[in-house]
This record gives structure tokens, sequence and C-alpha cells, in this order.
């Protein structure tokens, strides 16, 4: 007499049936466990080297008398992927000194690649900040790569903005001199600041109590998709704007963006534009803001320390 798993159903003719299905997460703990187990025969061998050992590196002349050879797409396509590569902006000196590629012939492909890499056009936009060039996710995409990456978007509070703009303005600037412009202490909002690298420790001025200076870093360049310091807007172009943007808001509505997208056609690349112009109107209102308690407290200050007027005299004796 035959035995019969009682776990497996018996099928009419009397056999067993098939075993249990087994779960793609129970077959990858078994896995796991296999290999965990190793293999008793190799615990006492000693590793091969499978490595190949370290070539030496190519010299630069040669490197450089290899990249003249080059075409200008084969350029083009090397300085593409080391863009890709990097973590941070690249300079053209850094990409010379890789590529061996001419300065001018870098620049060349940089300026086809930012064609390329346009806003509106592509997943990837190419942007010149902080001194070099980067690859960067498309401003239109960026709530889909926010959803993939599981990040939150970096967004400052006023009182962020406000010292942040005081320090890049104003550098090298005391913290003291913040709170002056502020009216407010602005201990922790520096604390903050310094941890996000927006702004670092430059040194310290030269007077009683040596305070500390401060000043923006490169990573403030980044964060802003800033080329250099010198592209903040000055004082003169940040009045203008703030009043053309006054003047559309209570006269007309805004005209219609025209020449290049126009000619083009590309909705995607407009719509682009105009949230890019929002998000500047925004942060333009809270430099004004800013600046205007600067003047304030600066015309506060220059009361408090004016002498006081002469006596009048009128009421002597002649």
């Amino acid at each position: 007499m035959s035995e019969t798993n009682p776990a497996a159903p018996a099928s009419p003719g009397g056999e067993a049936g098939p075993p249990p299905a087994v779960s793609p997460e129970e077959l990858a703990d078994l896995q796991r466990a296999e290999e965990a187990k190793g293999d008793p025969a190799l615990d006492e061998v000693e590793p091969a080297e499978i490595d190949v050992a370290d070539e030496r590196e190519e010299p630069f002349e040669k490197l450089a008398a290899a990249a003249r050879r080059l075409s200008p797409e084969r350029v083009r396509t090397v300085v593409e992927t080391l863009l890709f590569l990097a973590e941070r902006p690249l300079t053209v000196e850094e990409l010379r000194r890789a590529t061996g590629v001419e300065a001018e012939r870098l620049a060349k492909a940089l300026d086809q690649l930012s064609g390329h890499y346009r806003e509106g056009i592509c997943g990837l936009v190419l942007h010149e900040v902080a001194g070099g060039w980067q690859l960067r996710t498309s401003p239109d995409n960026a709530a889909f790569a926010r959803r993939f990456l599981r990040v939150k978007p970096q967004r400052l509070t006023r009182a962020a903005l406000e010292t942040l703009a005081i320090a890049a303005y104003r550098q090298p600037v005391t913290r003291p001199e913040i709170e002056e412009i502020r009216g407010v202490d602005c201990g922790a909002v520096v604390k903050a600041l310094l941890e996000r690298k927006l702004i670092k420790i430059l040194g310290k001025k030269e007077e009683p109590g040596r305070p500390i200076l401060y000043g923006t870093t490169r990573e403030f360049l980044e964060f802003f998709a800033l080329k250099d310091l010198a592209s903040l807007p000055t004082l003169r172009e940040f009045h203008e704007l703030s009043e053309e943007h006054r003047e559309i808001v209570e006269k007309a509505p805004e005209p219609p963006i025209e020449g290049l997208v126009a000619e083009l056609g590309d909705g995607a690349l407009q719509a682009g534009l105009e949230a890019g112009r929002a998000e500047a109107d925004a942060a333009l209102e809270a430099l004004e803001r800013a600046l205007a308690a600067a003047d304030d407290a600066g015309r506060s200050a220059e009361a408090a320390l004016a002498p006081p007027p002469p006596p009048d005299d009128q009421g002597g004796t002649p």
C-alpha cells in the first residue's frame, strides 16, 4: 500500500497533485540562504589575482597630438560624455586637461551642445554655472525627477532668501551687519545657510571683537544657476524690472513672447520661459523687500549718528 503526501491534494485517479507554488519572495530567500553557505571546499584556498595591473597614464603631449586628429563631431561627443559623468560644473581648462583638445575647439563644442540641449526641447539642459558647464534635468520634468528620486523640492524661506541676498550683495559681511539690516536675530538662519553650503566664512574683520565675515559659495552659484557673481542683477536693473512688472500687472496683460520662440512655434519652450519669469519675479520681490529694509536701517543709523543742531541764540541780549 503506497503512502500519499497529506499536504498534496489527491487527484481523481488517486495520484498526488502538483507541489504547491513558491512565491518569488520565497525563491529569493532560498537563493540568498544558499549563497550564504558558500563552498566549504574553497575555504582553505587563496584567491587568485584576476585584475589587470594598472596601466601608466598616457603623457599629455601624446594625448594632445592625438586630439588634433579628432573631428569636430568627435570632440562634441567626448565633451558630452565628460559632462554626463561629472558631478559638478566643468571648466574649459578641466576639459582641456582631460582630453588634450584645444580650448577654442572645446568652446565651440560647448556652444553647439548648449544649442542642442535647450529648455523645452530636450530632457536635459546645458547651463553655464559657477564658472563651468553642467548638464541638468529640464525644469519641465522636475516633478517627474523628484517623484522618481523621492526627494522634496529645495526651497528657501523668506528669512533665508533675505539673509542670502544681503550676503550676496554686501559680501564680505558680518552677522551683526546682516542683523542690523534685517532688524532681527539671524544666528539660526546663518547657521542653516552654512550647513547648506550656500555661504562660507571668509575671515575676520579688522575691528574690535574680530567678527566673522561671510560670503557666498560655489554651491550658491549652482543653486541659482548663475555663471558668476557678476550675473546677479544690478540695483538699477532690479528697480527697472520691478517697475516694469508692476506696470504690466496694473495696466495691461503681458504681451505674447516674440522672436525666437514665435519662430520655433514651440509651446513647451514658451511655457518654460514664462514659468522661469514668474520665479524670477518672486525672487526679485523678495530681494526688493530686503533692500528696502536695508535702506530704512541705513537712514535710521544716519539719523542716530548725526550731530545735534547748534543752540538758538536769538533769545540773548544784543
